[in-house]
């Protein structure tokens, strides 16, 4: 999955989070779920690869800066640690990449590779999975807090 729809996936996991640290630790989860969906990948060279991955990641950060500016400001941090949680997983890609080593334990590099359900036409999906999960983040956002749940205050008059 394209590292896009998994920071869209976070925003939506941190919309709806009670905290952060939740927020952070579904996002990461997510992450893997995602990936087991069948998606858009076998690029085929290092090079293809790269060439979507340059964009994908500017656009990623975009993402973030965007969703982090229209979160209320109450649930910033949490819709931050949703996108963090469910991208960092793909920093083994470009710490591969440029020092030669992943920051994860073998096991969880070696689940992450075999989960994955990639072919070269599905960007279709990737598309479909960005306007989806936009849009429910963005709706989530946008939606007032729930009151918490109490006594309703008495009607003018003494009425209930």
């Amino acid at each position: 999955m394209l590292l896009t729809n998994h920071v869209l996936s976070g925003a939506l996991i941190g919309a709806r989070a009670p905290g952060p640290v939740s927020a952070f630790t579904a996002g990461f989860g997510s992450h893997f779920v995602l990936d087991a969906v069948p998606h858009w990948g076998q690029w085929g060279s290092q090079r293809k690869f790269l060439r979507v991955a340059r964009v994908d990641g500017l656009v990623s950060l975009g993402v973030m800066a965007a969703f982090a500016a229209v979160s209320p400001p109450g649930r910033r941090l949490t819709v931050l640690a949703g996108m963090t949680g469910a991208a960092l997983p793909d920093v083994d890609k470009p710490t591969r990449m440029w020092f030669g080593w992943s920051p994860f334990p073998p096991a969880l590099d070696w689940f992450h590779s075999v989960i994955q359900d990639e072919a070269p036409r599905r960007a279709h999906v990737e598309g479909l999975a960005a306007a989806a999960f936009a849009a429910a983040a963005l709706t989530r956002l946008r939606r007032r807090p729930r009151q918490l749940a109490g006594p309703r205050p008495a009607k003018p008059g003494g009425g209930q």
